[in-house]
């Protein structure tokens, strides 16, 4: 058994996410987008994976989230689902899946979940999907929500600044947060907004709150995992953290392995049969 793992070896649920923002438990969530990977987090200990629409820019190099599809959040999902004993696992249902109508909606939360055995979906936006918010969590699915600054509008935005920084914006936020969370929404994520608002959402919400440049006094933190292991170089906004430099070993094992073919070291008489 992995030294990180917490002693708490049950079953991550919906349930155990509420009982933990009770206790004062924080929640650790990353991205996942495979198999592989979710294995080797999940054994580390971690609470939640979200297979994130960002696989769009992680996985398919996309300069947005918006030209991934359902099929191939699907795809990924089975992937991690199959790697995960202990974290629930939660799937963005990807751009225009659930924008249209609620019927559509539900229908496409209803086949992530069929097919990828995951435990939630997730959602961004506020009082102006709550229609098909609500179809969904009707049909049993469970919502983690998504405010702030929220990719998939990235067109509308014009910029993946911090949001909710003036009087009328940072208002809308907490009205969609606690429409959400009256809903019946077990999470809600939000992204890079100022840490005093997050403070004050998470305090006025019963369900976790989890943040992504949203500062500590929140239920959770989550990050992109490509992003906290070092393999994005490029990428270093202040809410981030490296736990490796994945670029460079990868760079330097691989550099090796170039090395030892070209030099006829690799394979040597003890690697082949």
């Amino acid at each position: 058994m992995s030294k990180y793992l917490v002693e708490d070896t049950r079953k991550v649920t919906t349930q155990r996410f509420a009982e933990m923002k009770r206790k004062g438990e924080k929640i650790a969530m990353l991205t996942a987008y495979d198999y592989t990977t979710a294995s080797i987090m999940d054994a580390a200990g971690v609470d939640a994976f979200l297979v994130g629409d960002s696989a769009s820019n992680v996985m398919a190099g996309n300069a947005t989230t918006l030209p991934i599809t359902i099929d191939e959040m699907i795809y990924y999902a089975k992937g991690v689902v199959r790697g995960v004993k202990r974290a629930l696992v939660v799937v963005d249902m990807p751009f225009g899946t659930y924008q249209v109508n609620a019927d559509e909606a539900v229908k496409n939360a209803i086949r992530i979940m069929k097919e990828t055995n995951a435990d939630a979906v997730k959602m961004e936006g506020g009082e102006e999907i709550l229609p098909a918010v609500k179809r969904i969590l009707d049909a049993g699915i469970p919502i983690m929500a998504h405010l702030g600054l929220t990719p998939q509008s990235i067109n509308k935005f014009g910029t993946y600044g911090v949001r909710a920084k003036n009087d009328a914006e940072a208002e809308k936020l907490c009205n969609d947060a606690k429409l959400l969370a009256d809903a019946g929404c077990f999470a809600l994520v939000l992204e890079k907004i100022p840490a005093a608002l997050a403070e004050k959402v998470t305090k006025s919400i019963d369900i976790p709150v989890i943040g992504i440049g949203a500062g500590v006094n929140v239920d959770g933190q989550v990050l992109v995992y490509a992003d906290m292991l070092g393999m994005t170089a490029d990428f270093k906004p202040r809410f981030l953290r490296r736990y490796a430099d994945l670029h460079t070993i990868i760079t330097d094992a691989v550099g090796s392995y170039v090395s030892d073919v070209k030099a006829c070291d690799f394979p040597n008489e003890n690697e082949q049969y």
